[in-house]
C-alpha cells in the first residue's frame, strides 16, 4: 500500500477497531502558565463558542489568546481595585483604624471589580 502524505511528513495513525486515526499533537501548549482567568476564558470558549475555541485550538493561539486575557484581567483588577478604594475612601487610615471594616468594604470591592473584568474581559 503506498504511503499517504500525511505519513509522508512523518505522521503516524493509531488503529481504532477498524478505522485509522491520525496522531496529532500541538506543537505548543502554554497551559501551564494560564492563571485563574485565563483557565475561566478557555472553559467558556470551549462551552459557549466551540467554534472560535476550535479555531484557536488549531491554529495553535488558543493558549497565547488565554494568556493575554489573563494579563488584561490582572491589570483591570488592579485599576478597578485602587478606583474603587479611593472612591469609597478606604483607606489606610482606615485599616489602622478599624481592620474588620476594612477587610469587609475591600472584599466587596474586589468581588465588584471581579464581576466587571469577568464580564467585560472572560465571558464577552
Amino acid at each position: 500500500m503506498e504511503k499517504s502524505i500525511f505519513e509522508a511528513l512523518g505522521g503516524t495513525y493509531t488503529e481504532v477497531g477498524e478505522v485509522l486515526i491520525p496522531d496529532l499533537e500541538l506543537r505548543s501548549a502554554d497551559a501551564a502558565c494560564l492563571g485563574k482567568y485565563g483557565w475561566m476564558r478557555k472553559q467558556y470558549l470551549k462551552e459557549h463558542r466551540p467554534g472560535l475555541y476550535t479555531n484557536l485550538l488549531l491554529s495553535e493561539i488558543l493558549y497565547a489568546h488565554c494568556s493575554e486575557i489573563e494579563c488584561a484581567c490582572e491589570e483591570r483588577m488592579e485599576l478597578l481595585t485602587q478606583q474603587m478604594a479611593k472612591q469609597g475612601s478606604v483607606t489606610e487610615t482606615l485599616k489602622a483604624a478599624d481592620q474588620m471594616e476594612w477587610v469587609r468594604r475591600m472584599n466587596s470591592i474586589r468581588n465588584r471589580a471581579e464581576e466587571i473584568v469577568l464580564y467585560e474581559l472572560v465571558y464577552c
